[in-house]
């Protein structure tokens, strides 16, 4: 393992970019950050295995006590005369690399708990519609040693096209009513009429633009299309003004 980069653990598939908004949500810190790191590729059914073997904490643990492991993870070798930190899920990793690194804040002053909040709402409100739609798409774009551990897990299957456009249709709401939040900026006169803060990228914006992203690789045709013209292009601006910090290294 290279020891002068931060590792970032992701999930390989056969879309032209990675696709996981969570795994998205620390790459974009760690590109806007300048931070050095690397992505290792780790299949689905090897998660588990891998995890356990750098030292990883369990995400979560489920009601039978099983411990679960998932990503993002990262490995950072990078801090002097300590041991390299191992740490997991996105709200952990986003807080740390904030306060290790505190040059180019994602959390500009004063305003972390209601960043905080907003990435809660896009992850459990805004982004629920979707999950019947994306989530089964996903499965089809990973690897197919990866497609058959979801398929021996059960799966989840797609929609039908008329539950689908009631899908597309309640995400749409919920993207209009952020829309008009964000709108509130405007009277701003500092403000870009893009980014949630008024002016500058912050946490929020790539929280969102994680989202963005997801819709673009899994349904580029189905998806994207129709939500970069939403709100007339705000989304596709938020996800242009975002562009530099999204290289894959």
């Amino acid at each position: 393992m290279a020891q002068n980069v931060i590792t970032l653990y992701d999930i390989p598939s056969t879309t032209p970019q990675p696709w996981s908004p969570n795994i998205w949500r620390i790459r974009f810190i760690l590109n806007y950050k300048r931070l050095p790191y690397r992505t290792v590729w780790i299949e689905f059914s090897d998660v588990e295995a891998t995890l356990r073997t750098i030292g990883a904490q369990p995400s979560s643990v489920r009601s039978d006590g099983r411990p679960v492991y998932s990503l993002p993870v990262i490995v950072d070798p990078l801090r002097p005369n300590t041991r390299p930190a191992v740490l997991v899920r996105a709200e952990k990793i986003a807080e740390y690399l904030e306060s290790t690194y505190p040059a180019r804040p994602i959390f500009p002053e004063g305003s972390r708990a209601l960043q905080s909040l907003f990435v809660h709402y896009i992850h459990e409100v805004l982004a629920k519609p979707l999950l019947p739609i994306l989530v089964p798409l996903s499965h089809q774009r990973l690897p197919e040693r990866s497609q058959a551990h979801f398929h021996g897990a059960g799966g989840q299957p797609q929609l039908a096209p008329q539950e689908r456009e009631q899908a597309w249709r309640a995400a749409k709401d919920q993207f209009s009513f952020l829309a008009s939040m964000m709108d509130k900026n405007r009277g701003d006169i500092a403000a870009d009429g893009v980014v949630v803060m008024g002016q500058n990228v912050t946490y929020a914006d790539f929280a969102l633009c994680s989202v963005l992203i997801w819709i673009e690789q899994v349904a580029p045709r189905d998806g994207w299309a129709r939500v970069r013209t939403w709100n007339d292009g705000r989304w596709d601006r938020l996800k242009a003004r975002c562009k530099e910090f999204m290289d894959v290294y």
